[in-house]
């Protein structure tokens, strides 16, 4: 045992959020009025405060909450040990435990990415280093994202919901107007890249029959040009047939196809007909999935996201293996504030290689906890905060505005098919639609 130790961890603070959020549609349905974010705050012996951020659930907040005797007394700095007492109370994450819907349902990844980042949040300030550094150090100044567009019906979200507040203007007034076709896609895309300036375009699609989304792609082929990276997602909705069908289509104006189709069997069949890349965050989730996907090669790139991968350590990892087996890596993402942005953003500079901009929901959410208030994009990039730790502090007049959010709007875990019944009743999901 060294002789010196760091600051041990005295409290831990659990606090469910509630965020704004329009209703957008996806794959699984349509998003609520909020979107479920879970704050966690902890704080040494020397009253150091490291903070993360990670998507909100009932389960994995009783999960954090139970962890608390696991971690208490703990040195910061012996994430190892906290990630093998974590392992021996809740045991692995399967990828069958991941789910079928496009979020990840998985309990460990989610706990240890929590405690990791707030942990690393207070090594950073203990050593007067940004975690950026902590990850073996900056490779670029920006990180760049990826304008992320959704089909969605009219609405604000949050108490309005499909209402809209008539007095917005720019990209709040464009983040209420529907988008049900390509011409409203356009205009969303117009929008959005007007205010954050994005250099690539994503759709989320999964939501209309695919000669639609399709369409909505040439649309914004047409409206853009043969100079800005377009990738679409129609998350594993497609049987194989229709993935090679309108893959084919799409392969002069796609940077990449992500998901087209369930599965690694499925997406490496899709993959051996097309020339265009195949990204997933379904298929390949997990580190025990690598091996048959290098197998069988069933995509081209990766999303990682240390939310889902267990942490920024371990998506360094993932990192390393994807250069080993010539996988691409970019990353994805789920509705989320500055705390998870601020974490993202460290590890996309630290990563040896970028080849594609980040997904992030970040235009889609006004609400934020930062001192601060919302991250400035420019060019469709944010700087890497070059403060001690994250470099985000919590804003705590906010967190309890939006814990209060939590606690009056009654949701406890994400589920957009009772949504979606809100305007399609009898609607139902369905793994594989077209």
């Amino acid at each position: 045992m060294s002789s010196t130790s760091g600051p041990r961890i005295k409290e831990i603070i659990i606090t469910p959020i509630a965020v704004v959020d329009p209703p957008l549609l996806n794959a699984a349905g349509l998003h609520a009025p909020y979107a479920l974010r879970t704050i966690m705050e902890v704080i040494t012996d020397d009253n150091i405060s490291g903070i993360s951020e990670i998507p909100g659930n009932k389960d994995i907040d009783a999960a954090l909450e139970e962890a608390k005797t696991l971690l208490i007394g703990r040195d910061v700095f012996q994430l190892n040990e906290i990630r093998h007492v974590l392992v021996e109370r809740f045991g692995t994450d399967t990828s069958a435990q991941r789910g079928e819907t496009p979020w990840d349902q998985r309990k460990l990844v989610h706990i240890f990415s929590a405690v990791e980042v707030a942990c690393m949040d207070i090594i950073g300030k203990v050593t007067g280093r940004p975690i950026v550094d902590l990850l073996g150090g900056k490779m670029r100044d920006r990180v760049p994202f990826s304008a992320y567009l959704f089909y969605k019906y009219e609405g604000a979200g949050g108490e309005l919901a499909f209402d809209i507040d008539p007095n917005a203007t720019g990209w709040a007034a464009a983040r209420q107007a529907s988008a049900l076709d390509p011409a409203e896609i356009v205009a969303q895309a117009q929008a959005m890249c007007k205010e954050f300036g994005f250099q690539s375009i994503k759709l989320k699609g999964g939501v209309f029959e695919p000669r639609q989304e399709v369409d909505a792609m040439f649309a914004l082929y047409d409206a853009f040009g043969p100079n800005f990276p377009l990738r679409v997602d129609p998350n594993a909705l497609w049987t194989v047939e229709t993935a090679i069908k309108y893959g084919k289509e799409m392969e002069p104006i796609l940077e990449y196809l992500e998901d087209p189709t369930r599965g690694q069997e499925n997406m490496a069949k899709v993959r051996k007909a097309l020339k265009t890349p195949l990204a997933t965050n379904m298929c390949t989730t997990s580190f025990e999935d690598i091996p048959n996907s290098v197998a069988i090669g069933s995509e081209d790139i990766i999303l990682s996201d240390h939310h889902f991968w267990g942490g920024l350590r371990a998506s360094m990892t993932l990192s390393g293996i994807c250069e080993t087996f010539g996988r691409g890596l970019s990353m994805h993402s789920n509705s989320h504030l500055g705390i998870s942005l601020a974490a993202m953003v460290h590890l996309g500079a630290a990563l040896p290689k970028m080849t594609y901009a980040l997904d992030t929901h970040y235009p889609w959410q006004s609400d934020e906890i930062i001192v601060g208030g919302r991250f400035k994009f420019e060019e469709g990039a944010v700087l890497v905060p070059q403060e001690p730790g994250l470099g985000v502090e919590l804003d705590r007049e906010a967190l309890e505005k939006l814990h209060q959010n939590y606690l009056a709007c009654g949701l406890t875990k994400r589920d957009d098919e009772p949504e979606m019944q809100k305007k399609v009743p009898g609607w139902k999901f369905k793994s594989v639609r077209w």
